[in-house]
């Protein structure tokens, strides 16, 4: 046993129930608090490893001797504890893990999608450079262990000298296909790392399906095997109750019960945000946190009834929708917040059940926004912090709302970022503020990502739709068989004839001709406002 320190006895029985299976675990003070989170292939052998007499260095030393319980969560496959490690130590930023781990060793993982024939590279640094960067992952080897894997069913470029490679073509590690195919399956790729396994099968068997009923047996093979391999890691981590629960203890839940006056913890909490470009395509999202964690099983997206530029309308609408009688089986959650402040608090208030507490979260200046009479929750709490003001949080009363600030001295070294430069001061509230964060942040992304699949669609039947004699069932024929307008415009009209008859064909070949190219390479299009 290590020298200065002696186990607690609920803890030296917890760990003889450690499980020979990989997970992550959980390092806890006297008072609750996450202070370590970590990983491993085998969780009996690890964890243990802890309180070992082995040497150790004097931060170690330091970590376990304010251990005071360890908790811990089984996955399916080391690859999966990887990812639910990283989401952890995002979502509860521990003190030793940043102690002990130097953030030279975090790395995030690069696509460029911009690029006619994207790679895919590991780096520390991420750039502004329009690519797309993964992560950050907290060590370089794992990431690295879990990309060759992936290779496999995703095959990548490292360089762009490898598409001429025979033996990487060979080993089937790099894209056959045409480049929009390869985008495609980077995208898949990219999900993937974000914990998006299952969406990924079940979208890979729907087309697995359509190319089968097309008789494009080879794409359909090419499908089957993909799908194969994913089924090599069982279903990605789905948490339970009980799972929650053990880790439940959470500094941000009690400081929203704490701040928002509740009743008990919120155990669902929704985050909600409108994306469009211009008043086009507009979209909501609504993103579930239960317990404090990302539950992507109870994601819902809204596509707007009118083109408008008017976010406090789309929101209301959302809203509308979304506490209708026919989604009572969603549930209800216990805290609702919106990406704004007070305009889109007042522009809901009243579509809201009333017993539903809201709150904004301004994405400018990362404060928490309380309307008095309009956010469905007691305020004396709030009051009180304006006569009795405590450490790292200031609260500034706004006539009809209330503007809280708790990362005092601390502001955001760019949008939609967790990182902050200055000095903030701890409070009680600062968990209270990374979990409002991190919710704002994914519904956003949530939002974004919907909004660019309505464009593209919309693109897509555009072009279709204005051709005489091209109805929904037939568009739905043709893209179904050709798989994109790019390549009905590169078919034959012979090709387009066995579809729609020799008359309709010549009229779409002789249309599709002068946007084929255009669909080939299109225009980048502006960030989308949301």
């Amino acid at each position: 046993m290590l020298k200065y320190y002696v186990m607690n006895k609920a803890l030296e029985d917890k760990l003889k129930t450690l499980p020979a299976k990989p997970g992550v675990y959980f390092h806890k003070a006297a008072d609750g608090e996450v202070i370590y989170v970590g990983k491993a292939a085998v969780l009996k052998n690890r964890v243990r490893q802890y309180f070992n007499n082995s040497p150790k260095d004097a931060k170690t030393m330091k970590l376990v001797q304010n251990i005071a319980m360890t908790d811990w969560i089984e996955t399916d496959s080391e690859m999966d504890a990887l990812f639910l490690e990283n989401e952890m130590i995002k979502r509860y930023k521990p003190k030793y893990n940043i102690l002990l781990r130097d953030d030279k060793n975090n790395s995030y993982v690069r696509i460029d999608f911009k690029s006619e024939w994207p790679t895919v590279a590991l780096t520390r640094v991420p750039m502004d450079d329009g690519a797309e960067y993964i992560g950050p992952f907290y060590g370089s080897a794992p990431v690295k262990r879990a990309l060759r894997y992936l290779r496999h069913t995703f095959p990548y470029l490292t360089k762009l000298s490898e598409r001429d490679s025979k033996l990487m073509q060979q080993l089937h590690l790099t894209p056959d296909g045409t480049n929009e195919e390869y985008k495609k399956s980077l995208r898949q790729l990219a999900r993937y790392l974000k914990g998006e396994r299952v969406s990924i099968q079940k979208e890979l068997a729907i087309e697995m399906n359509e190319a089968s009923d097309r008789l494009d047996f080879e794409r359909a093979a090419t499908l089957r095997n993909q799908i194969n391999s994913l089924n090599h890691l069982r279903d990605k981590i789905i948490f339970g109750s009980d799972e929650f629960m053990d880790i439940s203890k959470d500094r941000g839940l009690d400081g929203a019960m704490d701040l928002f006056q509740l009743e008990k913890p919120p155990r669902r909490i929704e985050g909600y945000d409108i994306s469009h470009q211009g008043g086009q395509d507009v979209v909501g999202s609504m993103v579930v946190f239960t317990n404090g964690v990302a539950d992507k099983r109870e994601y819902r997206k809204f596509k707007i009834s009118r083109n408008k530029n008017d976010d406090f309308a789309a929101m209301r609408e959302v809203m509308g929708r979304r506490f209708s009688p026919r989604h009572l089986s969603w549930g209800q959650p216990d805290l609702i917040v919106v990406d704004g402040g007070a305009p889109q608090i007042n522009a809901i208030y009243d579509v809201v059940p009333d017993d539903i507490p809201i709150v904004g979260m301004a994405k400018d200046n990362d404060l928490v926004v309380v309307c008095k009479s309009k956010s469905h929750l007691d305020t004396a709490k709030i009051k009180s912090l304006i006569i009795r003001p405590i450490d790292g949080v200031t609260v500034n009363d706004q006539s009809d709302h209330y503007e809280i600030n708790l990362h005092v001295g601390a502001q955001h070294s760019a949008g939609h970022s967790f990182t902050f430069i200055g000095s903030a001061v701890v409070s009680p509230y600062t968990d209270l503020l990374k979990l409002l964060e991190r919710l704002r942040d994914e519904s956003h992304r949530f939002a974004i990502a919907y909004h660019q699949s309505v464009k593209q669609k919309r693109q897509i039947s555009s072009q279709l739709d204005e051709i005489p004699g091209v109805g929904p069932k037939t568009r739905r024929k043709l893209l179904r068989h050709f798989g994109s307008v790019k390549k009905i415009g590169e078919a034959s009209e012979t090709d387009i004839a066995t579809l729609v008859g020799p008359k309709l064909a010549q009229t779409i070949h002789q249309s599709l001709a002068h946007v084929a190219g255009e669909a080939a390479s299109p225009h980048q299009p502006a960030e989308p406002h949301d």
